[in-house]
């Protein structure tokens, strides 16, 4: 006995019908009826579904003044689209998509009705990002005509579509959706039935962090989001981001989360569900860890917590002069930015020609910047000027400011910091560039703790805006407010946080790649998949496995260790294959292979 879906009685998917006119439904509605589909949008709201229409007819007559479409063609794509607030609506639907609220109950109710609606061969789909693809076909007439197909938002703007497969579905059904997806101009990614699929598995883990991290007192929320934006190059930061998907949707996402995995980094911050059951879910709220100008506005406006701009922290120290230690490339990004910006420097390494290399290397980058047309010759030739190489961190004996750049290596600076206890004048600021170790055992090295701190620069550091200003439980606050003075003066963003392991962004981030690469390990969905997908459905800069292949897998195994070793939380264990690929020497980009392989140079 044949399935309602083989191969020869699917039809094309010619008409549609979209069950839930709110945001996503619109804008999967527009999609389409831009594709030519025939689209019936269904709601049991009258102004949802009027609403909808006037949303198709903004954004086509947008697009007409922007020569995107002529009024012939926005013609054409209006008549495509008709609503009903009736279910029944969706008899002649070739495919039908849900996109009601994240509810089993209200989706169960929906895919039943549709049952005794709809022919054999229709298609159903289901828009959830974090229920049970599996539990909604379980309980449909035809589980094998049911999969899940989830757009991101804005739908009308994102490439992402992730096409979700349970055990019941037809592949004959999954290639049809993958197809049109295809023809809608979106790049379709195949993914199993496990809660919130690509993406969301992997964005809401981090963004759950993020509010945890919030809930702590551990950074404030602007701080938190500037890090992740100016570190990571991330279009949003992750509390903004919060808001904009709405708190209750984010709770719910993460609760189905963690009832599949029980894995603690997916159990919703308690901070979560107060702000939902008060009703400050966000945007759509008008407050949420920001607040919004009004109802659904994007516009941010001051509140108790908004801090005060153009107040001093307490008076700071006079800082004209700066030694760099170390040099590698941080150590010889630092010496230019702070040359650039007026400081007089002394680069300092184990040897005078280590230092002259890297003053050549500072010499070759503002060469680069002056042919760019960034920097004029003569104020590359003053920066370079400002910088005297020195064989011996002896010649630190003058300077206001030490920062160390050297090997991420705890023994390490903490016998450079004795040098500079003994070398550095009284009343100068010691800082450590570290990523990852205590800047306290850093302090304690020294007969005066309260003067070191971290600056922890990101790379390449004349370019990178973000400074994460790490204070520990001894740092005075004048050494606090004089670096954060300096960052200003530099032309950097400074985020303060406190002294624990991954400080802002590591902390954030490399949980996030460790999941990523878990989702590998355990043959969920290719490398390729989940890079497109959070390039596409994040509008990350770099999927995850190439920002570990250019970050350095020794790197990021090394980052993983010390976040698990302070943390103490099993989901922070560093992925096994990834301590494989280290053990194997496959360390990225530097030794032509690690998650991918590289063209020798």
């Amino acid at each position: 006995m044949a399935t309602p879906l083989s191969d020869t009685s699917l039809s094309p998917l010619k008409t549609v019908a979209v069950i839930g006119l709110g945001t996503m439904g619109t804008g999967i509605a527009e999609v389409l009826a831009r594709a030519g589909r025939d689209v019936i949008g269904i709601d049991i709201s009258e102004a949802a579904a009027a609403q909808a229409v006037t949303a198709l007819e903004a954004s086509t007559a947008r697009a007409v003044r922007r020569e995107r479409l002529t009024e012939q063609e926005r013609d054409e794509v209006l008549s495509h689209f008709r609503t009903s607030g009736d279910l029944a609506a969706a008899a002649d639907a070739d495919l039908v998509i849900e996109v009601t609220p994240e509810s089993y109950d209200i989706k169960q109710q929906v895919f039943r009705a549709l049952d005794g609606i709809v022919r054999p061969g229709t298609i159903l789909a289901t828009g959830t990002n974090a229920l049970s693809v599996t539990r909604l076909a379980a309980d449909s007439a035809h589980p094998e005509r049911v999969l899940g197909l989830h757009f991101f938002n804005p739908a009308p703007a994102m490439r992402l579509v992730e096409v979700v497969s349970s055990v019941l579905t037809a592949p004959a059904a999954v290639a049809a959706v993958t197809d049109l997806a295809i023809e809608l101009g979106k790049e379709p990614v195949a993914v199993g039935d496990r809660p919130g699929f690509v993406a969301d598995g992997l964005l809401f883990g981090y963004l759950n962090q993020a509010a945890a991290m919030y809930e702590a007192k551990y950074a404030s929320r602007e701080d938190i989001d500037a890090a992740m934006k100016l570190g990571c190059g991330l279009p949003m930061g992750p509390l903004a981001l919060l808001d904009l998907i709405g708190i209750d949707t984010a709770r719910t996402v993460l609760e189905a989360m963690y009832a599949a995995s029980h894995d603690r980094l997916h159990a919703p911050a308690p901070l979560l569900k107060q702000l939902s059951e008060a009703g400050l879910t966000g945007r759509k709220s008008g407050r949420g860890f920001y607040s919004y100008e009004a109802p659904g506005s994007p516009v941010v406006v001051r509140d108790a917590l908004t801090p005060l701009e153009g107040v001093a922290l307490a008076p700071g120290r006079t800082v004209r002069s700066v030694g760099v230690a170390g040099s590698g490339t941080m150590a010889s990004g630092i010496a230019e930015v702070f040359a650039k910006a007026g400081y007089e420097v002394v680069l300092a390494a184990r040897s005078e020609e280590k230092a002259q290399a890297a003053k050549a290397r500072i010499g070759k980058s503002l060469s680069r910047s002056v042919d760019k047309g960034r920097l004029t010759a003569e104020a590359a030739v003053q920066t370079l000027d400002r910088i005297t190489p020195a064989g011996s961190y002896d010649a630190f004996e003058d300077v206001d400011l030490a920062l160390e750049a050297v090997a991420e290596d705890l023994e390490v600076k903490q016998q450079l910091f004795a040098t500079f206890d003994k070398v550095c004048k009284p009343g100068a600021i010691l800082a450590t560039t570290t990523s990852s170790l205590p800047v306290v055992a850093c302090a304690r090295a020294t007969s005066r703790p309260a003067d070191v701190i971290g600056m922890h620069f990101f790379n390449p550091a004349p370019a990178m805006k973000l400074v994460e200003v790490v204070r520990t439980v001894l740092t005075a606050d004048d050494v606090h407010a004089t670096v954060r003075e300096v960052c200003a003066k530099i032309r950097k963003h400074p985020v303060d946080c406190g002294d624990r392991a991954g400080f802002i962004v590591n902390a954030l981030l490399f949980p996030y790649l460790n999941n990523a690469i878990k989702m590998v390990q355990e043959h969920y969905a290719t490398l390729d998949d989940i890079d497109a997908a959070m390039k596409l459905g994040g509008g990350y800069p770099m999927g995850p496995f190439e920002l570990l292949d250019v970050v350095g897998l020794d790197v990021s195994l090394a980052i993983e260790k010390v976040l698990h070793r302070e943390f103490r939380d099993p989901g922070l264990a560093p992925a096994p294959l990834l301590e494989h690929l280290v053990a194997a020497g496959c360390l990225g980009r530097k030794t032509g292979r690690g998650f991918r392989e590289y063209a020798r140079r």
